[in-house]
């Protein structure tokens, strides 16, 4: 399992509390109105080389630039690589489990 940034071990608790810190500068900065994580995170099933999936919604589009750097500062955060994806991007027939299983943050 990868460790964070500041030596601890990864996981969920400690991933959501690195985001909570950071969620008014997320809202200011990128126009974020919800993000949470699912996947293997989520599951509870990451291993060593998992990446942390994380859903957002924006106020209003970003641009793809912005969207990168918001991925990348979600990244440097965390000290772990990120897949970022939006919610207007899930396809129907995955989407409605990747909100099921979704971690609200």
């Amino acid at each position: 399992m990868k460790e964070l940034g500041v030596g601890i071990m990864a996981d969920i608790t400690e991933i959501k509390a690195l985001i909570q810190k950071q969620k008014k500068g997320l809202r200011d900065r990128y126009g974020v109105m919800t993000i949470g994580i699912f996947g293997s995170y989520a599951r509870g099933e990451h291993g060593a080389e998992s990446d942390i999936d994380v859903l957002v919604e924006f106020e209003k589009p970003i641009g793809f630039f912005k969207f990168l750097e918001l991925e990348e500062y979600l990244e440097k955060i965390t000290g772990l690589k990120v897949d970022l994806v939006t919610k207007k991007a899930l396809k129907p027939t995955i989407g409605k489990y990747i909100l099921e299983e979704l971690v609200a943050i």
